[in-house]
């Protein structure tokens, strides 16, 4: 094989006795030699780790890549043996997860920053084998670099991609291609949302974003200004944005197609910058706060990449955006406000904004009676002591939890079930108004959900609306080092569950 790339990159697996070469398009002869000096180099096949050898004269690539893909699965690292190679180094054909070879190419191609073309050859024996593969590069190639006045020595993402596989080139190869580039936008857009800085991102400018990003694709864009939220009664959106000269603002981004064949709904935190309001965070980490307006990027750009697949599912994202500052003129602990729909909030903790943005956002959502609404939030720091950095929770009706899990698992994405007892419902009871915005402390984030879930509205048979929430808290923003084809800061995570999870819809429609 001749690659005219600068790189040539082949997987290497951690099999139980040592690091196993997968299949890849080298002679016998070289991948033979090859699998006999891994050990040698300091080659273990773990995951991320990429490691850069001359290129071959019969690969025609300047460098030779090997790229980790982690553990391989203990019943599928059966290997052939080549004459004059007696320890089975040179593997049969192996069987990796789709996430396994997404995150592989992601990582392999993060790391190859400064190099323009790539070439990726590894083992893709399905059609959604070479999808996971093209998704992870599409991803490990984003940068976010639009507010530097200068390259400061920093390297420029991989341009072109090529991705070797035995697979006949035909339509359906082509189609998932597609697919792999519009989900990795969609992704890589909800990102650079995340990593504006709060000083760009407003909620005037988000909606301002939301209508640009729309633009060529078959979505109705609305937007309530201050004076058309306070005319409407949202009462939660106007509440956490008075203590800012900004003015908060709701956004609908709708995507009606013909003959679908199912409606959901989707909501979203916007909380551009999150200081607490009069609560006021802590100022250590409080930067990080920028990324709070997580859950509305992700709502939005699901939308979008709805519209962009041209999928039969109508789907609405409400993104309710608001920056929460201490003023004279914010709210106050013991304040009380009226929400959309007529309920009122005791406002006990300023910092507990996320829900009270979320609320009208639900409210609204569940006066258009669609099959589902699920809500995406970085609501709670309680989500990270619970399920750590890198696995969002989710709540609510079952059958919305089970569906999101399982689009998760599909997706490469980490999501766990989590219960919402009944008994801490009593914790949020208030002395003046119908709801107090926290309750019990231990198990908050469930205590979140529990007030999200008050303002789900009932579908048209009298039955609370199939509804489930997403808390993104940790998972949404990568405080830690790069691994795989995340990069620091925004992750965009949820983007492909969603659209996985209205993929099942359509399917189980047919």
């Amino acid at each position: 094989m001749k690659s005219p790339s600068d790189a040539l990159v082949i997987g290497v697996g951690q099999g139980p006795d040592g690091p196993v070469l997968l299949d890849n398009p080298l002679t016998a002869k070289a991948a033979e030699a090859l699998a006999d000096s891994l050990s040698v180099l300091g080659i273990t096949g773990a995951a991320d780790q990429a490691h850069r050898l001359p290129g071959l004269s019969e690969v025609g690539a300047s460098v030779l890549v090997l790229a980790g893909v982690g553990k391989l699965p203990s019943a599928k690292v059966a290997t052939n043996t080549l004459p004059g190679n007696p320890g089975n180094k040179v593997p049969a054909k192996q069987t990796l997860s789709e996430e396994a070879l997404r995150r592989a190419a992601g990582s392999a191609v993060r790391q190859l920053a400064g190099l323009t073309n790539v070439t990726l050859a590894l083992p893709t024996a399905t059609l959604a084998d070479v999808a996971a593969v093209a998704e992870g590069a599409v991803l490990g190639a984003y940068s976010f670099t639009e507010h530097r006045s200068s390259n400061d020595g920093r390297k420029d993402p991989v341009k072109n991609v090529a991705i070797h596989t035995d697979l006949p080139a035909n339509q359906a190869l082509q189609a998932v291609l597609d697919r792999a580039a519009l989900i990795g936008t969609a992704v890589n857009a909800t990102r650079t949302l995340v990593n504006q800085p709060p000083s760009h991102l407003y909620p005037e400018s988000f909606a301002d974003a939301a209508k640009e990003l729309s633009k060529g694709l078959p979505v109705k864009v609305t937007v309530w200004d201050e004076k058309r939220l306070e005319k409407e009664g949202f009462g939660g959106i106007l509440g956490v944005g008075k203590g800012s000269t900004r003015q908060p603002r709701l956004v609908k981004v709708e995507y009606s197609p013909a003959k679908a064949k199912a409606k959901i709904a989707l909501v979203g935190k916007g909380i551009t910058f999150d200081t607490g309001g009069i609560s006021i965070k802590p100022a250590l980490g409080m930067g990080d706060m920028k990324s709070d307006m997580a859950g509305a990027a992700v709502v939005l750009n699901t939308v979008l990449a709805l519209a962009g697949l041209s999928l039969p599912v109508k789907a609405t994202a409400w993104l309710c955006i608001a920056e929460n500052m201490p003023s004279g003129a914010a709210q106050r602990p013991a304040d009380v406000l009226t929400m959309f729909g007529g309920k009122t909030v005791e406002v006990l903790n300023t910092d507990a904004e996320g829900r009270l943005v979320m609320a009208d956002g639900l409210v609204a959502a569940s006066q258009e009676f669609p099959d589902a609404i699920i809500d995406v939030a970085t609501l709670t720091g309680a989500q990270l002591i619970a399920l750590g950095d890198r696995t969002a929770g989710v709540m609510g009706t079952d059958s919305v939890t089970g569906a999101i899990k399982a689009a998760a698992d599909r997706a490469g994405e980490l999501v766990w079930p989590m219960p919402l007892p009944e008994e801490l419902r009593p914790s949020l009871d208030s002395q003046v108004a119908d709801i107090a915005n926290i309750g019990e402390r231990h198990g908050g984030m469930m205590t979140a959900a529990v007030f999200l879930r008050e303002f789900v509205g009932k579908a048209k048979d009298g039955e609370q609306i199939p509804w489930a929430h997403i808390d993104i808290a940790g998972p949404s923003f990568n405080n830690g080092s790069p691994y795989g084809y995340n990069h620091k800061q925004g992750t965009g995570c949820t983007v492909r569950t969603l659209v996985a999870y209205a993929e099942d819809l359509v399917a189980a429609s047919a």
